[in-house]
């Protein structure tokens, strides 16, 4: 068990970053769009931004610790990791100033239901998010 367990994980390291984003970032925006979806169900779809704000806090824990390990590999003390946590609670702020503006963008002027139209503010900020990710967040 243990020896496919270091097989299993020396194949995810030798696939390239940019799809090992893609697979862990399709995880973690699932993980941010269920959270969504309960927040939208139990608060009321007309409390669309309350719940993108709250799901977005609550799985960036989880993305961070994900993208660190999984994607982009790097190591160091606890010192090291509060920089490169600051530096995503950077990259967040500004993917979820996008996804907000688009989010609201279509339910207000394109009249979409706010469940699709988080699907699609997701899908427009992945290329930004991986970008700042790499070259800003956690650049080696």
């Amino acid at each position: 068990m243990i020896k496919l367990f270091w097989k299993i994980w020396d194949f995810w390291f030798k696939l390239p970053d940019k799809l090992r984003f893609l697979l862990v970032g399709g995880f973690n925006a699932t993980v941010q769009y269920l959270l969504y979806v309960c927040f939208l169900f139990f608060g009321g779809e007309e409390k669309y931004q309350r719940a993108l704000i709250l799901s977005w806090i609550i799985s960036s824990l989880s993305s961070f610790a994900t993208q660190k390990i999984f994607v982009f590999c790097t190591k160091g003390k606890p010192f090291e990791w509060l920089k490169e946590y600051a530096k995503c609670v950077g990259v967040w702020v500004v993917s979820y100033t996008i996804n907000a503006v688009i989010l609201g963008a279509l339910v207000n002027f394109a009249d979409m239901n706010a469940y699709l139209a988080q699907i699609v503010a997701v899908t427009c900020t992945t290329i930004t998010s991986y970008i700042l990710f790499k070259y800003f967040a956690f650049k080696h």
